[in-house]
């Protein structure tokens, strides 16, 4: 009996050492479990953040390239573009019935002028987003109407320096070789246009202060209302008015307009009471930060917008030019219904960045990139496959010409990696744009594009066979390099110290309300 008690002992022990294991290895299971859960919540949270940025932006986009392509279609002469405003589309649209010369000088001053300060004004109004996204995630919610009116001020200079470009429109293109009709007709849209783009910088800078608080589906509805009404406006000024091309341009700076006024009405009637205080000298302090910032973002999308157009370019003076750039067009706009897509990305890259580190969280910086670029590469992957399978039907959706349709499938397995590059870059250039990193970006983009891409598209399409073909493959390759640069750039950056440079330059920039006060009085 003696000898049995210690082996009685260490039975009980052993037993209640397999229950302890268990109960340990439950409660470890148990908490991988709520760790999953909670993994997979912050992943489904993220998403929905994401998409709430996203997604109206791409809606607007569907809604109006949909319409764009449709109203082209009747239009076989007319130049094909895959980055115009849908107000300017609709326009061309009714100017193309009125006269060739007045639809090529249309395209004209649309193709070379307005694209050339659209990306200027553009890539400054990016700066407003930087700020905004940046004071909105640090709370400190009235700066970002301070750094609107900082943004007018800078852009209404740089436009205004900007403005030769149309009125001098008809002696530049003269200069550039253009036909005197052509010339002429260009030279009276362009002061049109003028109006225009004055809507344009208040429209943008705008929508991004929006856009940072999150906004986004009072733009979509806003940008509708003048989408719908254009139309109607155009149709009576044109056809019923008889007013011809003045009547077209006429309807586009009013429907241009008509969103400015709706956005003033949302902004200055008490939509936005935590953002807006209200018109402020304190505007005029602190003006030299913003305008280094706000070059910096304009020559990193100036240099992105203009890649493909000198690619067109250079597909301009080959051998059978007209097949190869209606080849070239139509490839340009497969990317660009992608591009939406990837864009709308690129918005939400940013102000969930600039968010994130105004709130000094690194972590969630981090977080969210991730999420981010699944998500990108899951969209690029599911376009890439049907690129692939359908490549030798795409180009009948847009021409019933063998040659071209037959240029298009040539292109169609290049077409399919570009439309998978495409997805994942413009986060990255989100995310710099949303921590203030443009002018890092802006240096890639010289590099990448314009070392890289450009001149070997130049030596491949026109020192081989290739011809158009390597003229995509240099497109390609510059892509390439800008996305291996751009994510390498994202993976080395220190994001604690970019929370430190953001709550820095909030600080630097800081004006509490009493300040702001203070400032009318001692100005007043």
């Amino acid at each position: 009996m003696k000898i049995c008690e210690p082996l009685q002992i260490e039975l009980i022990f052993h037993k209640n050492s397999i229950a302890m294991d268990s109960d340990l290895k439950e409660k470890l299971l148990s908490s991988e479990k709520e760790e999953l859960g909670e993994f997979k919540g912050s992943i489904s949270e993220e998403s929905k953040k994401i998409w709430r940025i996203g997604l109206p932006p791409l809606q607007i986009e569907l809604i109006f390239h949909k319409n764009s392509i449709a109203m082209d279609s009747d239009l076989k002469e007319k130049l094909l573009s895959s980055e115009k405003e849908e107000l300017v589309v609709v326009t061309q649209s009714f100017i193309g019935h009125i006269s060739a010369v007045d639809l090529a000088g249309y395209a004209l001053v649309q193709t070379l002028s307005v694209r050339f300060v659209n990306g200027i004004l553009l890539g400054m109004s990016s700066a407003t987003e930087t700020l905004c996204g940046q004071a909105f995630g640090a709370k400190q919610y009235h700066m970002m109407g301070i750094f609107l009116q900082r943004s007018w001020l800078v852009d209404l200079i740089t436009l205004t320096i900007l403005l030769p470009v149309f009125i001098l429109a008809t002696p530049i293109f003269k200069l550039l070789g253009e036909e005197e009709a052509i010339a002429k007709s260009a030279g009276y849209i362009s002061l049109w246009f003028i109006p225009f783009v004055y809507s344009l910088f208040f429209s943008l800078t705008i929508q991004m202060y929006l856009q940072a608080q999150q906004k986004n589906m009072v733009i979509a509805w806003l940008s509708t209302m003048q989408f719908v009404s254009h139309i109607p406006l155009s149709w009576l000024f044109v056809y019923k008015l008889n007013w011809g091309v003045s009547g077209a341009m006429g309807a586009l700076c009013i429907s241009s307009w008509s969103l400015v006024v709706g956005e003033f009405v949302y902004i200055f009637g008490g939509w936005c009471p935590d953002t807006w205080t209200g018109f402020t000298t304190a505007a005029f302090k602190d003006v030299l930060p913003v305008v280094k910032i706000s070059i910096s973002s304009g020559v990193m999308v100036c240099l992105e917008l203009w890649y493909s157009a000198i690619l067109v370019l250079l597909a301009g003076y080959m051998p059978n030019a007209k097949v190869y750039i209606s080849a070239f067009s139509i490839c340009l706009n497969i990317t660009a219904w992608e591009l939406m897509i990837s864009f709308g990305m690129m918005g939400a890259a940013c102000v969930r960045v600039a968010n994130e580190l105004g709130r000094g969280d690194a972590k969630a910086v981090k977080f969210s990139i991730k999420v981010l670029t699944s998500t990108s590469v899951l969209i690029g992957l599911f376009f890439w496959i049907l690129c692939l399978v359908f490549g030798n039907k795409i180009g009948y959706l847009f021409t019933n010409d063998e040659e071209v349709a037959s240029s298009v499938t040539d292109l169609s397995i290049l077409l399919a990696f570009s439309v998978l590059l495409n997805s994942i870059f413009p986060i990255f250039s989100g995310v710099a744009i949303g921590a203030g990193l443009q002018t890092t970006v802006a240096i890639i983009n010289v590099v990448c594009f314009y070392i890289i891409g450009i001149p070997i598209g130049a030596l491949l399409g026109y020192l081989t066979h290739l011809q158009v073909k390597g003229i995509w493959i240099g497109m390609l390759c510059g892509v390439v390099a800008e996305t291996f640069a751009l994510s390498f750039m994202t993976w080395r950056t220190n994001w604690d110290q970019e929370v430190f440079k953001s709550s820095l330059r909030l600080q630097k920039w800081y004006l509490k309300s009493s300040d702001e006060i203070n400032l009318k009085s001692e100005l007043a």
